[in-house]
């Protein structure tokens, strides 16, 4: 089965940022690619002039922030490195070997990079125009309020295009079995550092043992 991917453009965030951005760009794709019956929301960011819709499921809800929290604990031991999360989808498939008996392996049909750079800014008081103490990171308000009109424009910007090609890209969606129970395709959430690779992350997916969906 051919596998797509989508890799998102990479976004500069502070550590507080983080938890609203994943939120706003993960809501966004599983409800592009959510099954059964939904119950959309419209949720407005609290950091950002952006709304982005949620599936208005508690289990997709409860997985997303497990992860953001995964991912919030693992960064804030490693600042300012650059960190990725795979959101793959995937079915299940028996295989038949001719030396052995059949067995259930994933096979996955669409990835969703999403690359973060986290930054360390602290936010300067003593002047609103120039920057000081710059070996200690400190930027001015000026700086402040510029980076947060960059990273909206960049969120609306990978928005958008995980709207596009959630659209376009249609040939490679699996099968849906008849009576199928459940909101989404079966998937799993991993989280990269900068120190890891794509191979990487899909060689601890295949010696994953679960599966993971919601229903």
């Amino acid at each position: 089965m051919n596998c797509e991917s989508c890799e998102l453009k990479e976004l500069e965030v502070e550590q507080f940022e983080i938890r609203e951005v994943l939120r706003c760009i993960l809501h966004t794709i599983f409800f592009h690619r959510a099954l059964g019956l939904v119950r959309p929301r419209d949720v407005d960011c609290e950091l950002f002039e952006l709304t982005y819709v949620q599936c208005g499921v508690a289990e997709v809800e409860k997985e997303i922030e497990e992860k953001i929290n995964e991912f919030i604990t693992k960064v804030s031991k490693h600042p300012n490195r650059r960190n990725q999360i795979c959101l793959s989808f995937y079915e299940m498939k028996s295989k038949q070997s001719a030396w052995s008996s059949s067995k259930t392996e994933r096979v996955y049909w669409e990835r969703w990079f999403i690359n973060l750079q986290i930054i360390n800014q602290r936010m300067n008081t003593k002047s609103k125009h120039t920057r000081v103490g710059s070996d200690h990171g400190e930027f001015s308000l000026e700086e402040k309020k510029l980076h947060r009109s960059a990273l909206e424009a960049s969120i609306r910007e990978n928005l958008l295009r995980i709207i596009k090609f959630a659209n376009e890209k249609m040939d490679h969606l699996p099968h849906i079995p008849p009576n199928f129970e459940g909101i989404s395709y079966p998937y799993e959430i991993a989280i990269l550092s900068s120190a890891e690779s794509s191979l990487d992350i899909l060689k601890r997916m295949l010696q994953t043992g679960h599966q993971t969906t919601l229903s």
